[in-house]
């Protein structure tokens, strides 16, 4: 009977690939030095050897290779106020700076500090005790080999998102490690897949993801991270949300003339009631605008979706450019509007994926009777979600859907963004406001959600399907 490998002989595995091939790529690596913004610096990296025990120092300069170098990105992250916490969570540092009076050290990857074997230990076991593991076929072996990339991605992730990487608390070492890292290696191999069914000197289109996930759940910042990773590691690729297909001012007030008195189509026509703070995606900065109700089935511009995705799946080639529609929801004082084509950002091929997110993604038309004993007013956004289909998921190829337990986790995940900014002086919804914000969107949830969660997205083929469940704090858990 074969005998299974055990965890030092995997640890010792993973340290050997480490050293072999950590900074042999042409990955750009992050800069760690006062200045989070900068391209070029040195480091010592200390490679262990088994046979001597001894650490040998190497110095590696980056600088030498444009290839190695990071384009500066736009960071303007001040954590002050941040309704995230597993970024602010301070309760559970994990400081690896004395342990039974050892020094040990945890950076994800060499920086102007060095890198201790334990801490390279200990990241490997707490990888392979995340939940996530098994479902995307991540298994001991798999992460020794790949250590090296691992620890690349959570450096790059810790810098993007301004974090200690010597001292991450457990939520921040959970949410890189256990979540976002898992997702984007999961990607990759669909992209592996999707590639792999073409061939040479094809014209290879872009994988389109779809993530469907309710609100406030963090799928914007999940999509937002899964982002940068792609462009770290030189693939190319675009993000879109069906809230950029939101109907025109225009064609919202048709839509509340063609259906009056259903709150669940309603669009405030009121000229400025009241405010709320939206929590853009770099996690700190807080726009003001108006409530409103925009968002369940009829409420998008299906044409402008297909257009769009017909569109960007045919950026095969260097050279070809297009831009990529999308909404101001501080128009008309918040009722929203279309933005100007002039402001939208512009993306050039070959496309590699695109990331496409959503609340309501994969929702499938139910029976009736079945959601008006949900809600009646449920009917017109049921016959409404049948066209659908045709114009989002279908363009689908993978598929990520994150799983909540109870739909009132979105009632207590916009109550602790209105308490964190009422606390903080900042404008924000009562309590009442909340809920009555939240409840033009919970029928939908009631009613859709289980079918979502038994039987996939809407034409979903289920071996190409990441269902991730997560808990009250936004942590992926164990499926029940």
């Amino acid at each position: 009977m074969a005998v299974a490998m055990s965890w030092s002989s995997l640890i010792s595995s993973a340290l050997q690939h480490y050293n072999n091939r950590i900074n042999l790529r042409d990955y750009p690596i992050p800069c760690h030095s006062s200045n989070p913004i900068c391209n070029s610096f040195n480091f010592k990296r200390r490679s262990f050897s088994s046979s001597s025990s001894k650490f040998n120092d190497h110095v590696v300069n980056p600088s030498s290779s444009s290839s190695s170098k990071l384009s500066p990105i736009r960071t303007h992250f001040s954590f002050a106020g941040c309704g995230c916490s597993w970024i602010q969570d301070n309760s559970m540092v994990h400081d690896y700076a004395t342990t039974n009076g050892t020094s040990k050290r945890c950076s994800a990857l060499p920086t102007t500090k060095t890198v201790d074997v334990s801490s390279v230990s200990d990241l490997f076991e707490f990888i392979c005790s995340g939940p996530l593991v098994d479902k995307i076929g991540i298994t001991p072996q798999s992460v020794g080999q790949s250590i090296d990339k691992w620890l690349l991605y959570g450096s790059q992730l810790c810098r993007l998102f301004q974090l200690n990487e010597l001292k991450l608390t457990i939520p921040q070492k959970a949410r890189l490690y256990h979540y976002y890292i898992p997702v984007f290696i999961w990607c990759e191999d669909q992209i592996a897949l999707h590639n792999s069914k073409f061939k040479d000197g094809d014209d290879v289109p872009p994988l389109v993801i779809g993530f469907s996930a309710p609100q406030g759940c963090g799928k914007t910042t999940l999509v937002f991270a899964l982002d940068y990773l792609f462009k770290t590691t030189k693939m190319k690729s675009a993000t879109i949300s069906i809230d950029d297909f939101y109907l025109t001012a225009q064609g919202q007030a048709e839509l509340r003339e063609k259906n009056p008195g259903n709150a669940l189509l309603e669009v405030n026509s009121q000229p400025f009631s009241f405010v709320y703070l939206f929590f853009s995606l770099n996690l700190s900065s807080w726009f003001l605008v108006c409530i409103q109700y925009r968002g369940n089935s009829g409420s998008h511009d299906l044409q402008l979706s297909v257009e769009t995705l017909e569109a960007l799946t045919k950026l095969t080639k260097e050279g070809i450019k297009m831009k990529v529609p999308r909404y101001d929801k501080s128009a008309y004082s918040g009722r929203g509007d279309r933005a100007d084509s002039s402001t939208w950002p512009e993306v050039e091929g070959p496309l590699t994926v695109i990331l496409f997110e959503g609340w309501m993604l994969g929702f499938k038309p139910l029976p009736t009777d079945v959601v008006k004993a949900v809600d009646p007013q449920l009917e017109i956004v049921n016959k409404n979600l049948e066209a659908y289909y045709d114009a989002w998921d279908k363009y689908i190829d993978a598929w990520v859907v994150i799983k909540i337990q109870d739909p009132s986790y979105v009632y207590r995940w916009r109550l602790q963004a209105e308490i964190a900014m009422r606390q903080a002086g900042k404008a924000g919804m009562s309590d009442e406001e909340v809920n009555d914000f939240v409840s033009r969107y919970l029928p939908a949830y009631k009613a859709y959600l289980p079918t979502l969660y038994a039987e996939g997205p809407s034409g979903s083929d289920p071996d190409r399907v990441l269902a991730i469940d997560i808990d009250e704090e936004r942590n992926p858990i164990l499926a029940n």
